[in-house]
């Protein structure tokens, strides 16, 4: 399904099955003294095959460390630590998130590796990462970019579907997913980040 939301221009919405698609109402969140509504951190998981090619295109070192913006399950951080025995970290705003993420962790025994916590991304110094993962509206990928130029030269960020409007990529691959049968991008950058001029 294909949404045409203001200012974030057509955002693509995997569903599997037809019917009726009730809308959630707003929760607040509050998270560091600062309220959220749940709207804004509706999580959306991403496809095996998908996280196992973001990680791949990372080219990850078992001494990087990982962070994960909006974590959701925390499948990347998880999959990410048990397979290249790196370290990592998933932040999400949703505390049903973080539990369930914390409950991955858990069950496949990696809290020496991978560590979760309820943070606001964009509060976070983001600036010890290697590795920075996104699943982020554009609009949001693009706020991040302050954050993200205080990043070791060097350092990868991988977005799956949306891209960071102002920012050349290093590479843009295409995968359609055995999941959900749905044609997936991801998007890779390396800073120092390439900046477009008159986008």
């Amino acid at each position: 399904m294909w949404v045409d939301a203001p200012d974030l221009e057509l955002i693509k919405l995997p569903l599997r099955h037809e019917g009726l698609l009730a809308l959630p109402e707003a929760v607040e969140i509050n998270v560091e003294g600062r309220i959220y509504s749940s709207l804004d951190v509706s999580f959306v998981s991403t496809p095996q095959d998908v996280v196992n090619k973001m990680l791949q295109l990372a080219k990850i070192k078992k001494d990087d460390l990982v962070y994960d913006l909006g974590c959701g399950d925390g499948r990347i951080p998880v999959i990410a630590a048990k397979k290249y025995g790196c370290k990592a970290v998933g932040y999400d705003l949703d505390p049903e998130r973080v539990k369930e993420s914390l409950e991955n962790v858990k069950k496949n025994e990696l809290e020496h590796l991978v560590t979760i916590e309820q943070k606001d991304i964009f509060t976070l110094d983001l600036s010890e990462a290697d590795v920075i993962t996104l699943y982020l509206l554009p609009a949001l990928n693009v706020k991040l970019i302050p954050q993200l130029e205080k990043l070791r030269p060097g350092s990868r960020i991988l977005s799956h579907d949306f891209d960071m409007k102002g920012v050349k990529p290093d590479k843009v691959v295409r995968l359609t997913s055995s999941f959900d049968n749905l044609e997936h991008k991801i998007y890779l950058w390396t800073t120092p980040l390439k900046k477009i001029d008159n986008q």
